[in-house]
């Protein structure tokens, strides 16, 4: 097995144009950062950022739970950090995210006796947490994710607290709040599989709902959470097409490309660690990349990049979910322990050969 350490086609790239100064007049490049980042604890990772990204996103650190884990108890140390580093940089801020049915803490929804609670109560709550995170973060954060995640792949509302508590209406109440608490920042919806033709057709309907009423939304995050060859790109292109139709902003949100096999369910919840067989089968490249496969993961950023291109008068931003291999999300989602190389920037924060592509393309158009 011919390992990517090994090949020229991860030989870090000398080229002194980062990925957002080839971008400049397309669209921002932006990537999430997590918690070492934004406090500066990795300053190799940084230097990336800064060359490449003129847009971050905290990857967990603005989500409910890491803002207000107890009720009246905001921390915003972290944040604010990340923030620091972003103004010192010249970088837009996204906050990542208002309301999601997860990483928000049970007290937002329960009440004293521990049964969900009356809609008015967290609706206050609701109320509270926007204005005060609004009122804190003030013109620092120039984007939001107000909501994000509220269908299910089929088209229909998740069933979570919000929707059980709220009603089919709290995606309208929050970006209302939205518009009153950050009336200077871009509000945004965000989710993933938009590919998928009812999932795309659910965002559809509610975005035209917001505008009939009359309720600001300036963007659709499509969420970009990808495997090699996965999915079918022409579905891709027309959710690209039916958002961008909506006269709103289209961004990818999440970008990351895994090359690894996807778990089937059965196995999802096996012990990787005790049985080997599936350990081998499921984490194959814990030792480095092959540059079959690496071949394959610039292809299809390459793939990818150039439909972004031909739709870049409708996307504003592309955001990696992450800054390199060795922090994202995909090494632990949906199994814990494995190898994953899904970002453009290797564990050591190397480029791949896709980076120099990719900055080559931007000059063609």
């Amino acid at each position: 097995m011919a390992l990517s350490g090994c090949s020229e086609s991860i030989q870090p790239s000398v080229n002194p144009v980062g990925l957002k100064d080839a971008y400049q007049q397309h669209f921002m490049i932006g990537g999430a950062l997590n918690k070492p980042q934004a406090l500066g604890e990795e300053p190799a990772a940084i230097d990336v950022v800064i060359k490449h990204f003129n847009t971050i996103t905290a990857e967990n650190e603005m989500k409910w739970e890491s803002l207000q884990p107890e009720e009246g108890k905001f921390t915003f140390d972290v944040a604010d950090k990340m923030i620091a580093l972003a103004e010192a940089n010249d970088i837009f801020v996204v906050g990542h995210t208002m309301l999601w049915h997860q990483q928000t803490p049970d007290w937002v929804f329960t009440d004293d006796a521990g049964q969900l609670a009356s809609r008015q109560v967290v609706m206050q709550r609701l109320e509270t947490h926007m204005k005060t995170i609004g009122e804190h973060f003030g013109t620092r954060v120039q984007g939001w994710d107000v909501a994000n995640e509220v269908f299910n792949d089929d088209g229909t509302w998740r069933d979570s607290k919000w929707y059980q508590t709220l009603g089919e209406d709290y995606v309208a109440e929050t970006f209302k709040l939205a518009d009153q608490v950050a009336p200077h920042a871009e509000l945004y919806y965000n989710d993933y599989n938009l590919f998928k033709p009812a999932k795309r057709q659910a965002v559809v309907n509610m975005v035209k709902d917001l505008q009939r009423r009359g309720i600001r939304i300036d963007g659709v995050g499509i969420q970009g959470h990808y495997g090699l060859g996965y999915p079918d790109l022409n579905e891709l292109e027309e959710s690209i097409k039916a958002f961008a139709a909506l006269g709103v902003q289209v961004m990818f949100t999440e970008l990351d490309i895994s090359v690894l096999p996807f778990p089937e369910e059965q196995e999802q919840g096996a012990d990787v660690s005790i049985d080997l067989a599936l350990q081998e089968k499921l984490n194959p490249f814990f030792d480095g990349m092959p540059d079959a496969e690496l071949k394959q993961l610039n292809d299809y950023y390459i793939e990818l990049f150039a439909m972004f291109l031909r739709h870049k008068e409708s996307i504003s931003r592309i955001t990696f979910w992450g800054v390199n291999d060795g922090q994202s999300w995909r090494n632990y989602w949906p199994m814990q322990g494995r190898t994953d190389y899904p970002l453009l920037f290797d564990r050591n924060n190397q480029p791949k050969a896709a980076v120099a592509q990719l900055i080559e393309m931007a000059k063609q158009h």
